[in-house]
C-alpha cells in the first residue's frame, strides 16, 4: 500500500522546478495532488503530464490566495500536505536596491507565502503537514541577494511559530532550505558555465543539486515517518552552508 494514499496534497508553483519534482513524487506515493501556479499554460501542462489537479492562482495576491482556498474547500475538503513552494529570485546590491524590486520578491517570498499558510489553516486535516520552501540563502547570506534571503529568513521565523500554534491539532509545520538546483529558476537568473562553476565551487558535494533530491525531503517530512519532526529547518544543499 502506498503510504500517502487517501491524502490531498497542496503544492503552490507545482509547475515547474522543485513543486513539480514534489507533486510527481507525491503523486506516486498514493496522494491525490493539486499543483498551482500564475501561468495558466504552464500548470495546465504540467498537470496533464502529472495526471493531477492544476488551479491558476498568484501567491502575490490575497485576493488569488482566498479564492484557491475556496476552490480547493469546495472540490477537496479538509487537506493533509501543503507546500508552500512558490518562489521568485533576483539580485541586487543593497546600494541599488528598487523599491520595485523588493516588493515583488517579498509579495511572492514572504506576504504570498505567508498569507497562503494562514488561509490554509481551517483546510488543515489534524495530523497534517506543512512544509515551506525556504533557502540556503537564509543561512549563507549570499551578497547582491540580500532581499531574497531576507524573505527567506522571515519564512524559517513563521515556521518556528506555525509549529508551536499548530501543535495542538498534531500539525508540523518544517522548512525545507535547498541549496544552488538546476533548475527553471536558475535559467531566469542567467545560470551559465561560469556561474554554475563558481557555484560548484561553494558546495562540499560537488556538484548542484536535483530537483529530485529536494522532492524526497519534502515527501519525507509529508509521511509518518516524520511524525516527531516539527518547526526545524532541513538543507538540502551538498553541504554548501557549512
Amino acid at each position: 500500500m502506498k503510504e500517502l494514499n487517501n491524502k490531498v496534497a497542496v503544492i503552490t508553483g507545482g509547475n515547474s522546478g522543485i513543486g513539480y519534482a514534489t507533486a510527481k513524487k507525491l503523486k506516486e506515493a498514493g496522494a491525490n495532488v493539486i499543483i498551482t501556479g500564475r501561468r495558466k499554460d504552464a500548470v495546465e501542462k504540467a498537470a496533464a503530464e502529472l495526471g493531477v489537479t492544476g488551479l491558476v492562482a498568484d501567491q502575490s495576491k490575497l485576493a488569488d490566495i482566498e479564492h484557491l482556498v475556496r476552490q480547493v474547500g469546495e472540490e477537496f475538503g479538509k487537506i493533509d500536505i501543503l507546500m508552500v513552494n512558490a518562489g521568485i529570485t533576483k539580485f541586487s546590491t543593497i546600494e541599488d536596491a528598487e523599491q520595485s524590486q523588493f516588493d515583488e520578491i517579498m509579495n511572492v517570498n514572504f506576504k504570498g507565502a505567508y498569507f497562503t499558510l494562514s488561509r490554509f489553516i481551517p483546510l488543515l486535516n489534524e495530523g497534517a503537514s506543512v512544509v515551506m520552501l525556504s533557502s540556503t540563502s537564509a543561512t549563507i547570506s549570499p551578497q547582491s541577494a540580500s532581499v531574497y534571503a531576507a524573505s527567506k529568513s522571515a519564512i524559517n521565523a513563521v515556521v518556528k511559530i506555525a509549529a508551536l500554534e499548530l501543535a495542538p491539532r498534531k500539525i508540523r509545520v518544517n522548512a525545507v532550505s535547498p541549496g544552488p538546483v538546476a533548475t527553471e529558476i536558475m535559467n531566469k537568473i542567467g545560470l551559465d558555465e561560469a556561474l554554475e562553476n563558481q557555484l560548484i565551487q561553494s558546495i562540499p558535494a560537488g556538484r548542484m543539486g536535483k530537483a529530485e533530491e529536494v522532492a524526497s525531503m519534502v515527501h519525507y517530512l509529508a509521511s509518518e515517518e516524520a511524525s516527531f519532526l516539527t518547526g526545524a529547518n532541513f538543507l538540502v544543499d551538498g553541504g554548501q552552508s557549512i
